[in-house]
Formats: structure tokens, sequence, C-alpha cells
């Protein structure tokens, strides 16, 4: 009986996109089957992980990994579809004659930080069942003193990606996604130190700027952001014209509709597209996803839902929207950067890139989420909007002994190109990206 359920599950992940430091794979599968929350969170690295046991399925991810899993039904019983990507199961469903079954809101996405559980018992299925396995203490760090928490947050950061570059990205070159900013300038400062730190030429690394007709003023900032530091020599601007702009093509690409996360994958996929012109071979490629969510930097104003108090009395929020089991949790997408990092990850992997971002590791959100934001900010707005650059410039500071320039924040999709030139190629209407993105199963 329990061969017969396994024959069910049709598994289309690619298990090598794992990277896990600390166990074999197959260990690490092995945890999930138990169903240990404790023992999945010492997994150490970033994984979309499955086990099958008998009629239980149990599914683990961290943000930087993408799982989803769809049930189908066969005469003889359930059976579980695993795949990244939407278009994967369609196509499973289409060459197995099952398509009839299908509409890609059936589709689920397993949560990030959650153990999922699916029972396979007949028609109907039960509903899945969720364990967070990341729990990180909300405001544990009772010292408040900036420069401490700086060096803490970006120790642990850098030291991830040592640990990406000592036994993942060991040989060949390395891209930034750099448009100078909070995130993407600490990462480009913390892995060009890590290099030299490790013995390996400093040569590897590039920084790729995007700039849409010459204009916007992300590539401006990038030259300055290095001038200052003596390091001009590691920029490489990706220049193209705004027609090949295509947020069309995109939806298909990231399979969502949120405008701003379809605007910033639009900017991401054609300055990948323009490296991948350039270097046919080029692999490993780095960014600073998740330092806005780490420390809650996005403006509260443009979200009639959010308060700030909601922003900071709220465990993960901007990682996982408002929750598992919440009113307004997408089963079909997740929520919150859980669901937002396909922008990020699906432009590159469809350009045969390996995207790593660290500031989506659980061991850094854990000390981003420790620090005391309401004794920080005291409730204030601009403290809060502050407070990053700070926080990452100090410990950048600590880590490396550079001064990193710090800017004032914007949207990458609104850095790349002027505002004109920006409102002329996207909608400003999240119908319009729904009804593109539903038009591809019509």
């Amino acid at each position: 009986m329990n061969q017969e359920y396994v024959n069910r599950v049709v598994d289309l992940t690619d298990p090598s996109k794992n990277i896990i430091y600390n166990m074999s794979l197959e260990e690490a599968i092995q945890v999930v089957r138990t169903g240990n929350t404790k023992a999945v969170r010492k997994i150490d690295g970033q994984f979309a992980l499955i086990a099958v046991e008998g009629k239980t399925i149990r599914m683990a991810r961290s943000i930087g990994r993408p799982l989803r899993f769809f049930i189908a039904k066969l005469t003889e019983g359930p059976c579980l579809v695993l795949a990244e990507r939407i278009d994967t199961i369609h196509d499973y469903l289409i060459k197995e004659g099952l398509d009839d079954q299908f509409h890609p809101s059936y589709t689920r996405m397993a949560p990030a930080h959650h153990v999922t559980t699916i029972e396979l018992l007949g028609c109907p299925d039960p509903a899945p069942v969720y364990k967070r396995f990341f729990t990180p203490e909300r405001n544990r760090f009772k010292n408040s003193d900036v420069e401490q928490l700086g060096k803490y947050y970006i120790g642990t950061l850098y030291e991830e990606i040592k640990k990406w570059l000592k036994f993942r990205a060991k040989a060949g070159p390395i891209g930034v996604t750099f448009s100078a900013g909070i995130d993407s300038g600490s990462v480009f400062l913390l892995t060009y130190h890590a290099l030299l730190e490790l013995g390996e030429s400093p040569s590897r690394l590039k920084a790729f700027t995007l700039s849409v007709d010459g204009t916007g003023e992300d590539l401006k900032q990038a030259r300055e952001f290095l001038k200052a530091l003596k390091l001009e020599l590691f920029l490489e601007p990706i220049e193209i014209k705004s027609s090949e702009l295509n947020w069309k093509k995109t939806i298909k690409i990231v399979e969502d509709y949120k405008p701003l996360d379809i605007q910033a994958a639009t900017m991401n996929l054609a300055l990948l597209e323009g490296i991948r012109q350039r270097y046919p071979d080029w692999e490993y490629m780095i960014d600073g996803e998740g330092g806005d969510e780490n420390l809650k930097d996005y403006p509260i104003e443009d979200n009639p839902e959010l308060t700030i108090r909601s922003v900071l009395n709220n465990l993960l929020l901007y990682h996982e929207g408002w929750g598992v089991g919440k009113m307004k949790h997408s089963l079909t997408y997740s929520g919150g950067l859980s669901r937002g990092y396909m922008r990020t990850y699906t432009p590159a992997d469809s350009l045969g890139f390996e995207p790593f971002s660290p500031y989506t590791l659980e061991n850094v959100i854990e000390i981003a989420e420790g620090m005391p934001f309401i004794e920080l900010t005291a409730w204030d707005h601009d403290r809060l909007y502050k407070l990053k650059g700070k926080v990452v410039a100090s410990g950048v500071k600590a880590i490396t002994g550079m001064d990193m320039p710090v800017f004032t924040k914007r949207r990458f999709q609104h850095g790349v190109t002027s505002m004109d030139t920006f409102h002329k190629h996207f909608p400003e209407k999240e119908i319009d990206y729904r009804r593109e993105f539903l038009a591809i199963y019509e």
C-alpha cells in the first residue's frame, strides 16, 4: 500500500539547486521526513526539500528556493505533482492527458519557513498542514547601540557570503546586480572583502548596473559609490533601449501579476539578458534582495493596509505577508517575500544563472528580527527609514574597514530610467497584469 502511494508522487524539482552546508541532501530529506521542526531549522543553507513516506508527503523551503504542488485525480487515487513552476506542472498534466483538471489558481506554493504536510488519502484530500520551523525571537537584543547591531547583522551576512564562496561559487566569475543602494552596495563590498580574505582574486567580481536609454540615477550613483572607494574598475554598465522592456514576457517568466514585482522583475530580466548576451557562460550572480524586508525599509504610506504598529509588531511581516492561516494569505502564492522572491529567482534561473541572495537566509533574518525596532525608532517613520543605512554602513565599516556611501532609497525599477519612460512602459492598474497572466492559460 505504501509503494502505491509513493508512485503517485511526481517530483519535477531539481535537487542540485539546493545549497546545504552541514549535511548531505539525503540527510536533509530525512530530517524533513521526521517533521521535527527544530531539526529542520538546523539545516544550514537554502533549500526546497520533499520527503515521501507512504501517504504522507512533507515539504520544507527557504525563501531562496521555490516549490509548488498540485493534486490531480486519477481513477486509482490522487497524484501529487511537485515543481518549481506553474508551467512545469501544466506541461506534465498535458503529457499525461490531465490538463482538463488544471487551473493556475489550483496550484499551491509551499510557504517559506514552514514544514508543509499533505496526506494523500483520496477524494477529497484534506488541506495541507503547516508547522513553522523558523520562528526568530523579536526584539531579543536589548542593546540598542546601532554599531553593535550593525556588526552582528552584517557579520552574520558576511559569514554567509564566505560560505557560499568556499562551498558553492568556488570558481568562475561572480556578478553583482548593482544599483549602489544599501543592499547591493553592502553585498558588493562584503563579497569583495571575502574574496581577498579567502585568498581569491577580486578580479572574479563585477558590478553590473542597468541603464535604460542612457537615463536613470542608478548608473550615476554606482559610479559615485565605487569612485569613493577607488573601485571603479569593477563597474560594468548594461545599457539597453526602453523598447527592449517587455512586462508581458516577464509575467510569463515570473508567473505572477503583482505590479511592483513585475516592474522590478522586468528591469532585472533586462539587466540579466544584457549580461547573458555579453557573457554566454556566466553562472553566479549575487544580489541584495531581502535587505529591505529585514530592516523594514518600505514606505508604509504607500500601503493603506499598513501602519507602523503593524509593521513593527508582526513577526516577519514583509517576509511572509500576514501569515499562513490568515484571511489574506494566498494559498496559490504564499505571501510577502516568500512569494515576491520569484521576481529575482525566475529571471536569473530562466537565463541559466544561479542567483544567491544572502539577505534572505534564515541566519541573517534571525539577527534582523532580533533588533529592538520599537526602541530604536520610537514609532517614528523617518527614524525607521534612516535606520537601515546606519546599521548596514556601520556593520560594513566594522567588517571591511570601508566607509560605504549611503544614498536616498528608491525602487530598482525607478532608478534605471526616467519616470516618463517608466510610465510609458508599465500599466498602472493591477488588473492589466492579472489579465495578462490569466491569458497564458486561456
